[in-house]
């Protein structure tokens, strides 16, 4: 059976719904700096032996959000262009945005029929903030349970038989790449993201050396 086709056979376990992320903060971890905005998009689902597109601009969630204190890095903040002035004053508050986004999630694994997967690439930065926001802020905590989540460099990794070290975009072959430009947008860089777990998912791999 291959992976892209769409259905499930009857009785056959419930799929994970895979959810590409995406962060933009103003400093390395989350506490001492903030999370000033994040991506959500529903990529796909996965029952183990099928996995199904979405159109990754079909669902999505999006939130900037206020800063949590004063300290900040200027370059990491001017990574995202977003104004910190201006998200003092408007962004939403954590608290608010992360129950509104752990609801949404939530709602993308009933729309779906089974568990939501936190997707990203690499991993390690964006859990880091959502998880952490998640449990810090969310009236029910993290959507994502603490440990459901996919790295896209280590699955590129695994697929192509390199090391994760040289799993870098750079070196993919282009057919795996998304053709959307990586604006520093969260939610088109989530999307941008989809598109590569898409193609990621339907790659049988192949050595790159």
């Amino acid at each position: 059976m291959s992976r892209n086709e769409t259905p499930r056979s009857a009785g056959g376990p419930a799929p994970e719904v895979y959810i590409s992320a995406d962060v933009e903060a103003d400093g390395p971890i989350p506490g001492p700096y903030s999370m000033i905005s994040f991506g959500l998009a529903v990529a796909g689902t996965y029952d183990g032996r099928t996995f199904a597109r979405r159109d990754p601009e079909a669902s999505t969630f999006y939130a900037e959000l206020r800063p949590i204190s004063d300290e900040y890095d200027a370059d990491a903040l001017a990574v995202s262009g977003l104004d910190r002035d201006r998200l003092l004053r408007e962004g939403r508050d954590p608290a608010e945005a992360m129950s509104t986004a752990a609801r949404w999630v939530e709602a993308a694994g009933r729309a779906e029929g089974g568990k939501p997967v936190f997707a990203a690439y690499p991993l390690g930065f964006d859990w880091m903030f959502l998880y952490w926001y998640f449990v810090r802020f969310a009236e029910t905590g993290s959507p994502f349970g603490h440990s459901r989540f996919i790295d896209l460099k280590t699955l590129y990794a695994a697929r192509s038989g390199e090391t994760v070290t040289r799993s870098v975009k750079g070196r993919m072959p282009r057919h795996l790449l998304s053709r959307r430009r990586h604006t520093h947008h969260a939610l088109d860089d989530a999307v941008e993201q989809a598109e590569l777990l898409q193609n990621l998912m339907a790659w049988d791999g192949a050595p790159v050396r």
